[in-house]
């Protein structure tokens, strides 16, 4: 699962990237309304957790933006104890819930996976293809109801890959999602076709109805076999 936080506050923002890198998500932040107007057009993202008092303009402009441009992940937004119409504004405009400051990160980490678990599967938290089972919340993947072992970039790389089934994805959003805005640290792609070559040697051995196949030139495509 990825997020984006947008929040100018650095101390604080820089202490949620690891709260929630620490519960298994992978998250990217924007200090900025510009900033954060770039990344959901140049990358995708589970759910947005939008502070609305950004120092370049209000965050109910990055929501309008998403919504208008039918973007599909979750907005919660953050506002001010005080600030009922930005709460009203921002649900009308589309936004999955909200929280107002100052606020437990125990609430706001059950907050964000009651908005995943709607959003997901058509809110359940199972994503399945074939016989291949995941459980979103829980991290486990079952192939024929046997459950396998999973390195967390094998498992961030299938759910991944099942969200895109029969779609072509470039090794450059495959990097991308994974390493989020540490994917320019690394000068190869050798890591990508490593994680690639064991998930897809761990789905052959248990006879997953999935699979993984390259398309020359261009990327990775799952599928499943028919």
């Amino acid at each position: 699962m990825k997020l984006l936080i947008v929040e100018d506050n650095i101390e604080l923002s820089s202490d949620l990237v690891n709260f929630f890198t620490g519960n298994g998500f992978l998250v990217e932040v924007a200090y900025d309304l510009k900033t954060a107007q770039q990344k959901i057009f140049d990358y995708s993202y589970d759910l947005v957790i939008l502070d609305l008092g950004l120092p370049d303009g209000s965050g109910l402009n990055l929501l309008r933006e998403a919504k208008a441009n039918k973007m599909d992940m979750g907005f919660l937004i953050v506002t001010a104890r005080n600030a009922i119409e930005d709460k009203v504004t921002g649900l009308e405009l589309g936004a999955d819930d909200y929280i107002t400051k100052p606020f437990h990160k125990a609430e706001l980490n059950a907050r964000v996976r009651s908005i995943l678990r709607r959003k997901n599967a058509d809110g359940n938290n199972l994503l399945e293809l074939g016989n291949i089972s995941i459980n979103l919340m829980s991290f486990e993947v079952l192939v024929n109801d046997e459950p396998i072992e999973l390195t967390r970039k094998e498992f961030d790389l299938l759910v991944y890959f099942m969200y895109n089934k029969n779609r072509v994805l470039t090794k450059e959003s495959i990097v991308e999602h994974l390493w989020g805005d540490h994917a320019d640290q690394s000068d190869s792609f050798d890591f990508i076709y490593n994680h690639i070559k064991n998930l897809r040697k761990k789905l052959q051995k248990v006879d997953s109805q999935g699979q993984i196949l390259s398309v020359y030139g261009m990327g990775y495509k799952f599928t499943e076999k028919k």
